[in-house]
């Protein structure tokens, strides 16, 4: 595995809604995910504002009995009689299981994401970001509808990210860390960092698929398909190309 430190793309002006969704993910981990009140109140926390494929296929939330799969044993049974089904299919892009899994994922947002939001623009950015990730999460559900585990986490829109660029910036490089070389930076074609986060996610998929887990690496790779696919149907602004034609005019 590689950690991705910066890219040599430079946008012509500040990624603000990249950083907005940067900052707001780490808000709601720290101030509204109660992770420090133990498993029960986190469980609860999940139970409202998380997306549960059960609960999205039914369009309803859990009853007490399906509730009660949820929390942990010895935690009180609690119910989300008020919650509204398809909004967690957004909320939940904003939470997270624990500090790693927002580390990780806000590195390769923080990364990947300003260079994609110069050329998409602001507001292009944000609805892209958003609907991708539903659109994951929604991939995510069709094929386990009954599940009663929460999904959580903005890996699916991430991954979407990575996958316009992987289509937008062919030729771009990327600078990443090798934990397993003593975390030694290398500079590296994006092609070749994001085709193997890529391929990793497929091995990923399949070992889940083998053993029967319970990873939403599937919501990964739908994430990473429909960006790469929306991206090519939505027109860049071009602001990033005309700044490349600008200093060619300038060096002549």
């Amino acid at each position: 595995m590689v950690i991705p430190v910066s890219d040599r793309y430079r946008p012509r002006g500040t990624p603000w809604v990249n950083w907005l969704l940067v900052l707001a993910n780490i808000g709601v981990f720290l101030f509204l995910t109660p992770w420090w009140a133990g498993e029960c109140a986190q469980a609860e926390f999940y139970l409202e504002w998380a997306t549960i494929p059960a609960e999205v296929s039914g369009l309803e939330p859990l009853d007490a009995q399906e509730a009660d799969e949820v929390m942990p044993e010895g935690c009180e049974t609690r119910t989300a009689e008020d919650k509204i089904v398809p909004l967690s299919l957004v909320t939940a892009m904003f939470l997270h299981g624990g500090w790693l899994h927002l580390l990780f994922n806000m590195v390769y947002l923080g990364v990947f994401g300003g260079s994609l939001e110069d050329r998409l623009g602001h507001f292009r950015y944000l609805t892209f970001y958003l609907l991708t990730g539903t659109l994951a999460s929604v991939v995510f559900v069709l094929f386990d509808p009954d599940s009663t585990r929460p999904l959580v986490g903005a890996s699916g829109a991430i991954a979407a990210v990575l996958g316009a660029y992987f289509r937008l910036f062919p030729r771009g490089w990327v600078t990443v860390v090798v934990p397993w070389l003593f975390f030694l930076p290398i500079t590296l074609p994006s092609v070749i960092v994001l085709g193997i986060w890529f391929a990793l996610e497929l091995v990923q998929l399949q070992v889940g698929a083998l053993t029967g887990g319970n990873v939403a690496t599937l919501a990964h790779v739908a994430g990473f398909v429909a960006g790469l696919v929306m991206v090519g149907l939505w027109r860049p602004s071009g602001r990033g190309r005309g700044r490349r034609r600008a200093r060619s005019r300038r060096r002549r």
